[in-house]
């Protein structure tokens, strides 16, 4: 169980903490919290719930999430791909279904982590994970328009397309102030930075437009308008359950456990490749559960692990699960003192900073780049997107899956029905441990694809950085998905930046192709392609003498 379950703030009190460290930690937390307050209000605006549920969330499960979770920077609470989900449940199953799913799905991570699921992430590949994002930050997009542009509509409808319909039938009712609101926030949220680094343009942008339209009383709608006030305080209730529709919430938790699971464990990835270190994936999915299931009877709703919040404690000086704590307890301290006066932001505001929210997240530029690769990442791609948009996030993920392991089924299958005819490379050498120091041989043999992308670059990068000059065997690569692209490519840039010389051997034409449309060479210059091992082993030594 111990190697299962092992928080990584357990781990650090054992090692013992620097005074020297706990300042960085703190401010690192405080800075979070700040950046967490305007995005939690409105992830839970924007999925239907009181806002005071999106600050509950980021405290309780934030909290939490840092206390016993495996990696030690993630920074927890309510994200923007779960708004969908939230507010689909919410439409039908009310506030108490949502708490149940949730709870549910707090179970469900357990049961993942405890069965050792963590790595299963491995088996999502980019075209799929780049899908679903995207859609779901069209979707986000698509649910702010009614405040960012002040129309009048009572009821909107949940589906993508009855949504823009009905748009375009009460586009007469545009309010110009909430307009003008919407366009102010987004240049704030984005310019900002630019004069002022430490404070978020978002938490700017509510401060000043708050101010303002109260100043000035500006006819807009406010929290106010739609959720009365602000409660200050953290209650504890206990749901309503009857066990008899237990099994009407079985998909929606389902859904929820498997979108958690994939963001949490995305982010954890994403923070060890900014500070080098190793997230514990069983224990971050067992950390994530318990703080999904305790959340809910505060009055929270579904958390998972924030990517961008995490890059901000990571950017901050954040190194250890101190930060994330003193993020949720910096929130908690606001909630009590300043809440009060949140009901007074303009809902336009908070339109705009999702808006700037949904174009950070829609992973456009990866977007972009698949299109231009192989027809089947392309398919896959495609489909979760649309199923995403138009249909329902777990059944696009669950195609997607399945459409890529026959998608791959079909590549190996051609590969093994195809005459493959390689040049056979004349060694120089016959005793790997003759080589020169400084110099060290890896070769990847098989296809680069999504289930073997992230080991073949972790080895990779762990024998780089002990070495000069770098060769990578690939005379029997016989193609490399979009993930294997994507891992290569950190790889080699975490390489480039440590001054390690990369040369590659026995690369066929197809491949070469593809690595110019993946951009392969952004980080290889091409004349360190060679046709045959001979010529990368004797490079390699006249280079190192």
């Amino acid at each position: 169980m111990k190697n299962i379950f092992n928080p990584k703030f357990f781990s650090l009190i054992k090692g013992g903490v620097r005074t020297s460290d706990l300042s960085a930690e703190i401010l690192s937390g405080i800075v979070v919290g700040i950046v967490a307050l305007p995005l939690a209000i409105a992830f839970a605006v924007a999925s239907g719930v009181s806002p005071e549920k999106g600050l509950i969330t980021s405290i309780v499960a934030g909290f939490l999430i840092s206390l016993l979770g495996g990696s030690r920077v993630q920074i927890g609470g309510p994200t923007g791909a779960f708004i969908v989900v939230v507010y689909g449940i919410v439409e039908q199953y009310g506030i108490n279904g949502l708490i149940i799913s949730t709870i549910m799905a707090g179970i469900m991570l357990i049961a993942m982590g405890l069965l050792r699921l963590g790595s299963l992430l491995k088996f999502f590949p980019q075209p799929l994970i780049v899908g679903f994002t995207s859609a779901i930050a069209v979707i986000i997009f698509s649910s702010q328009i009614k405040d960012a542009l002040g129309l009048k509509i009572d009821k909107l409808p949940g589906d993508f397309i009855g949504k823009w319909t009905c748009y375009f039938d009460n586009f007469s009712s545009v309010n110009l102030y909430a307009l003008a609101i919407t366009i102010v926030t987004i240049l704030i949220s984005v310019f900002s930075s630019k004069i002022i680094k430490k404070i978020p343009g978002s938490f700017i942008a509510i401060i000043l437009i708050t101010i303002f339209v109260n100043l000035f009383n500006i006819p807009v709608n406010t929290i106010e308008s739609f959720f009365g006030e602000i409660p200050s305080t953290i209650n504890m209730s206990i749901p309503q359950i009857d066990f008899n529709d237990i099994h009407k919430y079985i998909m929606p938790a389902l859904t929820i456990a498997m979108l958690g699971g994939i963001e949490s464990l995305l982010s954890a990835v994403v923070a060890d490749g900014m500070i080098g270190g190793n997230h514990r994936s069983n224990t971050e999915l067992i950390g994530q559960g318990i703080a999904n299931i305790v959340c809910p009877f505060f009055g929270g709703i579904p958390a998972t692990g924030a990517i961008a919040r995490t890059a901000t404690n990571i950017k901050n000086g954040g190194r250890t699960p101190i930060s994330g704590m003193v993020h949720a307890l910096s929130l908690l301290l606001i909630m009590i003192f300043f809440g009060k006066w949140a009901k007074l932001i303009p809902m336009s505001c908070l339109a705009g900073i999702l808006i700037v929210v949904s174009y950070n997240m829609s992973e456009w530029r990866s977007f972009k780049s698949i299109l231009k690769s192989n027809k089947f990442d392309v398919l896959v791609l495609l489909t979760t997107f649309f199923l995403t948009v138009i249909v329902d996030l777990t059944i696009a993920i669950e195609v997607g899956v399945i459409l890529s392991a026959l998608l791959f089924m079909k590549r190996m299958s051609d590969i093994s029905d195809k005459k493959i005819n390689n040049r056979i490379d004349t060694d120089l050498i016959d005793d790997y441990s003759s080589l020169p120091k400084g110099l060290e041989i890896y070769e990847i043999s098989g296809p680069l694809f999504f289930a073997s992308a992230k080991k073949f670059s972790e080895l990779i990068h762990e024998i780089g950085l002990k070495s000069d000059i770098l060769i990578i065997r690939m005379r029997h690569v016989s193609f490399i998905d979009q993930t294997g692209f994507h891992n290569l490519n950190d790889c080699l840039a975490l390489l480039k930046k440590n001054k390690t010389k990369i040369f590659l051997s026995g690369v066929s034409d197809e491949l070469k192709i593809d690595m110019k449309k993946n951009n392969v060479f952004d980080y290889i210059d091409q004349t360190c392609i060679y046709d045959s091992f001979d010529q990368a082993i004797n490079n390699a030594k006249v280079l190192l003498k």
